[in-house]
């Protein structure tokens, strides 16, 4: 159980670095594109996604590492942001001088976020199974948790001189 987790672990870490590579495309074209009127929100967008990866980057540096649970809440807020960024610029690029690879490689970088949100999800799915075994597993196979059958609690050695 132990090794599974570090695995998962470990194939948690390597996508956020990844994905924080994939992020600096993002984050540094953002101040081209709020000139227009009305398209201040894809500026708020992008800010907002810089500042939730710069929370995993930090994660990832820090001692202490993100659970499987906020991993996954983390990066669908991420991927949230990523679906709403990717909308606005589609409805909006023409109006704002989005560029077209701008939008592809917001795509992109949104795909490869869910990409790892589903695993760190997938993880605490099956965390939480693995937990549930192994307390079915400690109570045995009397549903009660004992081995008296009338009683439900555990056996009882007799007190005293036989």
């Amino acid at each position: 159980m132990g090794a599974r987790m570090t695995l998962q672990r470990k194939a948690a870490v390597k996508a956020f670095a990844m994905l924080g590579l994939a992020m600096g495309f993002t984050v540094g074209s953002e101040t081209a594109f709020a000139q227009a009127s009305g398209c201040e929100e894809i500026q708020k967008l992008l800010t907002q996604r810089q500042s939730i990866v710069a929370k995993l980057n930090a994660s990832q540096k820090s001692k202490r590492k993100l659970t499987p649970q906020e991993a996954c809440s983390t990066l669908g807020t991420l991927v949230s942001n990523g679906n709403a960024a990717v909308k606005f610029a589609n409805a909006n690029m023409d109006w704002c001088q989005i560029p077209q690879s701008f939008v592809d490689g917001l795509k992109a970088d949104n795909e490869k976020a869910a990409g790892v949100r589903n695993q760190a999800c997938n993880a605490v799915k099956q965390q939480a199974a693995m937990q549930k075994r192994a307390q079915q597993q400690a109570q045995g196979a009397n549903p009660f948790g004992g081995g008296d059958a009338i009683t439900g609690g555990g056996i009882r050695i007799p007190q005293g001189a036989l």
